[in-house]
């Protein structure tokens, strides 16, 4: 596939519009045109030895799901880690795509195969998405009705404020009187301008109408899980499911305060990776996620709820198989996909 038809059936997989607005998503490193893919390379974290495995296995296009550039490069050099690959990428000519915080929030994603650990149970997004664009523009919706005496310096005002949009005008008849009703789309700052216009004819101003403008949830999309058990499971069998998922022999578990490995768990709330900020406030019985800080876990603990903590990429890297999958049909086997056999966690218990 050439790269460009490729990297669209990726975003089309998983928006990059779902990640989160601090993440740095989509296609990082492109070598020249033309370039096509033949051998697509899937792994959680591109290291320098998964560099070297994807040279070896002639990979045209990898698929890091962390982003191996997130800071902003100053320079590219053979100085540190990160500059190399970017450096190997280009001479082998590999292009590099992360998804990153987009596959966390689709349905089909890393949380939702995070959950399969648990059992059966119906789980719903901890933090909804929103359809990343709306028909209309702007943030409020201004209505006002005006008459032919006001209309044109109102409109001619109104179309030197910058970001409007959708501005129309409709002939209405208000108690008996031939009036214009005006409605248009703005952003936050243009509205403290339409406002203070408007606030200057009192008959105007009694007259308008402000709604905020809200996107759409997406449905069972969005960040984290909050999942419930069909059963009630003993935390100490919640322990196994989630360490024979993992593939894990050792998991951090923090009791929360009151319980034992005796005490039922029914709704759990988990996110992969680092979940501190997803996961606080939630009210459950166990916190699932990759890593949180020391604070984090003694606040959960606190409030009587138990955590497990599997270390970060722990919680992520088992749903490449899963992509694997999921890819090989929706690329319709156009291309040949390798899971990296050198990507591991840094971390392993001495």
């Amino acid at each position: 596939m050439n790269i460009r038809e490729l990297v669209s059936a990726l975003n089309d997989f998983a928006s990059p519009a779902l990640a989160e607005s601090w993440d740095n998503v989509g296609l990082l490193v492109e070598p020249s045109p033309p370039h096509t893919v033949n051998t697509l390379f899937l792994t959680n974290d591109l290291t320098e030895e998964v560099m070297e495995e994807a040279v070896q296995k002639k990979a045209d296009l990898v698929l890091s799901y962390h982003p191996p550039i997130f800071a902003p490069l100053k320079r590219v050099t053979w100085k540190t880690w990160k500059e190399r690959l970017v450096v190997r990428a280009l001479e082998n000519r590999i292009a590099i795509y992360s998804p990153h915080t987009a596959y966390d929030a689709i349905p089909h994603g890393v949380n939702n195969w995070l959950t399969k650990g648990l059992g059966t149970c119906t789980s719903v997004p901890l933090h909804p998405s929103t359809a990343p664009s709306c028909p209309a523009g702007g943030t409020h919706r201004v209505e006002f009705c005006a008459d032919a005496e006001h209309l044109d310096a109102v409109l001619s005002k109104i179309q030197d404020i910058p970001e409007i949009s959708c501005l129309t005008t409709l002939p209405v008849r208000v108690e008996g009187d031939e009036q214009t009703r005006v409605s248009l789309n703005c952003s936050q700052k243009a509205l403290l301008e339409v406002v203070a216009l408007l606030s200057q004819n009192s008959l105007l101003y009694h007259k308008t109408e402000i709604l905020l403008l809200q996107k759409p949830l997406l449905p069972h999309t969005g960040m984290g899980r909050l999942c419930t058990l069909s059963e009630p499971l003993s935390l100490s069998d919640t322990v196994e499911r989630i360490k024979g998922h993992l593939g894990l022999p050792h998991v951090r578990l923090a009791l929360g305060a009151g319980r034992t490995l005796e005490s039922p768990v029914k709704k759990v709330a988990l996110c992969a990776g680092s979940g501190s900020s997803v996961l606080k406030g939630t009210e459950a019985d166990l916190y699932l996620t990759g890593e949180m800080s020391h604070h984090d876990v003694l606040d959960a603990v606190a409030n009587g709820i138990s955590v497990i903590l599997c270390e970060h990429s722990n919680t992520e890297r088992g749903f490449l198989s899963e992509l694997h999958d999921a890819l090989t049909i929706h690329l319709q086997n156009k291309i040949n996909i390798i899971v990296s056999e050198k990507d591991r966690d840094p971390l392993q218990v001495a």
